[in-house]
């Protein structure tokens, strides 16, 4: 069996979900985080990575800083981080983890589910900031989803797979709420116009730098498609456009041995001097020294 943690596409290091780590060898698990867990046997968590899970730490102390999609993010009590499959992100060495975390295989819960969860919103923000009231609500279907998960004497393994998936899925739901409902995804869910940019950059960000080509594409005027822009993420669409291509670029040359020409025409830069050159521009350095930086 090839390994996957070796094997994934262009060399970016990935790790599935470590099932033999489940209790029942289910598709999730739940308990405390502490030092020394790991997805992979040689993958200590405070390297830069990649999984193909959901990850969802609900934190009972800090400050932790955590880098996800290389952006640093710092977390303390009652804070929860919502990492999705896909993203980039790093434990980090000198914070103590201290709370409860929760993995989950995506096929685990039914479609319906995921779509009702938006488990994929990948525009939401990873850090979330309950209140009290929704730090509670999250704390007690956390814990009851751990009782159910540990318990493996008192139901059959089929009945058992069904009540975690009913338990699972109404943390996840709170969950959901409580992204949802911050002032800067309500104003991105509601608009329509964005949201269509934002998909539509996401699929063609590799081969279409061009704000007028996904305005005439999507059927609006530049300067409608700017207004909206600006409305939901306060900057411009080229300016939307070049942050994604510039975290592709970087993820590549962080977790690929890709030459530098070849990660450059994977982001739409056929001429390596141009991709040099617009990658310095929005980094103030160059793709060699940003990837010696982190190697």
């Amino acid at each position: 069996m090839v390994d996957r943690t070796l094997q994934d596409a262009g060399g970016i290091r990935t790790f599935p979900f470590p099932v033999d780590l489940s209790v029942g060898g289910v598709g999730m698990q739940v308990g405390p985080m502490g030092a020394g867990r790991r997805w992979h046997a040689d993958a200590p968590l405070y390297r830069v990575h990649r999984i193909d899970f959901h990850v969802v730490l609900l934190f009972t102390d800090g400050p932790v800083r955590h880098m996800i999609d290389f952006a640093e993010y710092e977390a303390t009590a009652g804070d929860v981080l919502w990492i999705r499959p896909g993203q980039v992100h790093r434990f980090s060495k000198t914070s103590e983890y201290r709370g409860t975390v929760l993995a989950m295989q995506p096929g685990f819960l039914p479609r319906a589910t995921v779509e009702a969860t938006g488990l994929y919103r990948y525009d939401l923000a990873p850090l979330l900031h309950p209140d009290e009231a929704q730090s509670a609500g999250l704390r007690a279907a956390l814990a009851y989803l751990q009782r159910e998960y540990e318990d493996t004497a008192t139901l059959p393994p089929s009945l058992h797979t069904s009540v975690l998936r009913h338990s699972l899925t109404a943390f996840l739901l709170r969950l959901a709420h409580l992204a949802a409902s911050s002032a800067e995804a309500a104003r991105r869910q509601g608009d329509t116009t964005f949201t269509l940019f934002r998909d539509a950059v996401e699929r063609d960000f590799a081969t279409n730098h061009s704000v007028s080509a996904y305005a005439d594409a999507l059927g609006y005027s530049r300067r409608t498609l700017v207004r909206a822009v600006r409305a939901a993420t306060g900057e411009t669409p080229k300016g939307f456009i070049d942050k994604r291509v510039v975290l592709e670029a970087k993820r590549l040359l962080a977790h690929t041995d890709l030459p530098i020409g070849r990660v450059g025409a994977a982001v739409g830069f056929p001429d390596p001097a141009n991709f040099s050159k617009f990658f310095h521009q929005h980094t103030d350095m160059t793709p060699a020294a940003f990837r010696a930086e982190l190697r």
